[in-house]
């Protein structure tokens, strides 16, 4: 399968650590990847960004196959992780 029909979605949460962890046992999702959208600094810390003063959020990032797993099937993921 090409790249050209893999799908990216971004999740934000509280804690990207447990929501990262649901996704990667779906199956068609290809890849995981955290870091932080938001926010006034341009390089948080983990530690700055969990004292809740710089604007980020946490979030997922997922790559995956739209022919195995659907949007709306990651977001019930989402949804009954948080």
């Amino acid at each position: 399968m090409g790249e050209d029909n893999l799908k990216k979605a971004t999740f934000g949460a509280g804690c990207f650590w447990g929501v990262e962890a649901a996704f990667r046992k779906v199956d068609g999702v290809l890849s995981t990847m955290v870091g932080y959208e938001g926010g006034e600094l341009e390089n948080p810390s983990y530690e700055e960004v969990c004292s809740g003063t710089t604007g980020h959020a946490e979030v997922v990032e997922i790559v995956y196959d739209p022919k195995k797993v659907t949007y709306k099937e990651l977001l019930d993921v989402f949804l009954g992780y948080t």
